[in-house]
Order: C-alpha cells, then sequence, then structure tokens
C-alpha cells in the first residue's frame, strides 16, 4: 500500500495536481496507510472546484474567517466568496456566528462545522492496525481475546433492544442497528421467516483486511443476537463482492429440538 503525501493548500489547487505516493512501506510501520484511508486521499475537497476547495481549506488552516479576510487569501471578489459560503452552508459544511464589537453592521465569521471534517482523510485505520499489531506481538492471542469481548459488549446491547420483539420485528431493529454502527444496512422479507441483511459499506475495513477474527466477530454478532435464526454469509467484501449479505433464516420448531437433543 502506498503512502500518499498531502501538501499543504494554503493557495488554491492547480488543476491536474496530485498527490505524489512514496515506497510502500513496511506493514505496521508509521508510514503505513491503510487501502481506504489511501483512496480517500483523491476524493473530498479535490473532488470540489477549486473556487470551494479554496474556501474550505483557508478556513481549515485558520479556523475561523471573514468573508473579506478569504476575498484576499482567495483572490477573488467578496460577492464570489459569499457565493461559495452560501453555497457551504447550505451544504452544512460551513456555518457563521456575528460579532457586534461597536455601533454597525457585526462581522460574520465562517468556521467548519463537525461534518466537513469528513472531508480529510483520518487515520483511524492506521492506528486501529498499529495498536493491534502490538498487542498481537506482546501477547499472542490477546487481538481474538479483544475482538471476543468487543463482541460480548454488541451482543448485550443488542439484545437489551431486540427484547419482546417478534422475529421479523428484530430482523428490521438488528438491520438498524448495524446501520447506526455505520454498515449502511438495510434488510428485505425474501419469504415467510426468510431475511435477508445487506451491510454496503463496511466500517472496519481497514481492520478486516489483516485481521480474519473481525469478520468471524460480526457473523458471530448476527447469530448470537438471532439465536433462533439460521444466519450465512452469502457475499463478502473481502473476497470482492461489493457489499456483505446475509441470508437469515427463521429455525423451525422441529430443528430447534433436534438441536437441543444434539447439544
Amino acid at each position: 500500500m502506498a503512502r500518499i503525501r498531502r501538501q499543504p493548500t494554503h493557495r488554491p489547487l492547480k488543476a491536474g495536481h496530485a498527490p505524489r505516493a512514496a515506497a510502500t512501506p513496511e506493514p505496521g510501520s508509521a508510514e503505513e496507510v491503510t487501502t481506504s484511508e489511501a483512496a480517500s486521499t483523491g476524493v473530498g475537497t479535490t473532488a470540489m472546484s477549486e473556487g470551494r476547495r479554496a474556501v474550505l481549506d483557508f478556513v481549515k488552516h485558520q479556523g475561523e474567517v471573514s468573508a473579506d479576510e478569504l476575498a484576499v487569501a482567495v483572490g477573488v471578489t467578496v460577492a464570489a466568496v459569499r457565493r461559495h459560503l452560501g453555497a457551504l452552508e447550505t451544504e452544512g459544511l460551513v456555518s457563521h456566528r456575528d460579532e457586534r464589537p461597536g455601533p454597525g453592521r457585526p462581522r460574520r465569521h465562517y468556521f467548519l462545522t463537525p461534518a466537513a471534517e469528513g472531508l480529510w482523510p483520518k487515520r483511524y485505520g492506521q492506528l486501529t492496525n498499529q495498536l493491534l499489531a502490538v498487542a498481537e506481538d506482546t501477547h499472542p492471542g490477546l487481538v481474538d481475546q479483544m475482538f471476543d469481548e468487543r463482541g460480548n459488549q454488541r451482543v448485550e446491547h443488542a439484545l437489551g433492544r431486540l427484547e419482546g420483539k417478534s422475529f421479523d420485528d428484530r430482523v428490521r431493529e438488528l438491520s438498524l442497528i448495524l446501520d447506526e454502527d455505520g454498515y449502511l444496512a438495510g434488510c428485505e422479507k425474501v419469504g415467510p421467516g426468510h431475511w435477508r441483511i445487506v451491510e454496503h459499506n463496511c466500517a472496519i475495513l481497514d481492520v478486516a483486511l489483516r485481521y480474519g477474527a473481525a469478520c468471524r466477530s460480526e457473523l458471530s454478532f448476527l447469530r448470537r443476537s438471532l439465536p433462533d435464526a439460521e444466519i450465512e454469509r452469502v457475499q463478502h467484501m473481502i473476497a470482492g463482492a461489493h457489499s456483505c449479505s446475509y441470508e437469515v433464516r427463521r429455525r423451525s420448531k422441529r430443528s430447534k429440538r433436534s438441536k437441543a437433543s444434539n447439544g
């Protein structure tokens, strides 16, 4: 995986300029950038027009600015800056506060919203993999134990939300839990007692690419949260699919009795 170096963008980037890739670092090193993080470096602000990107970059560097300061820094008119700011406010990326130091019109200061932070790369996957590598090297077996404990906590939380609901409602609620956890999940009823849960995003992709325990933990979470169902993963992102899909079938009373007698 290549390391991407992002250059400070105090001035608007010129068309055609792109980050440069360096040599491939050692796995687990401080230089490593995980798969999704390397991919995200090419999107976000760089996918915008030069004008909006320049406005966002300058506000990011300064923290809080006025339209006049932005116009000087970006090299356009105040009217043009206000148009960019208006559009960015509509998109929920920029907000403002008004300050009245004395008589006259208040000064308006613009700043980024928390939603705008997602436009710049974050290295959570890199950090997580580095910490897990240290844990694995220091205490063999600890990583699997950590995933098991995380799974126990998730199951306990899910069972509390599913308690007292019908089978169909529990499947819907479990799909909602997955969606809230960042999996962009949904579900559809295929037939009586038969559902399909689809995750269009892997919230832990960078970790799952390195640690198989992550994927095993997700399947275990679904099965333990719906103990009266047979659940099989039929599509897997790690295997190249565009989503992770699970077939969920309610066990018949006969199969439950058979399992109990065999257990």
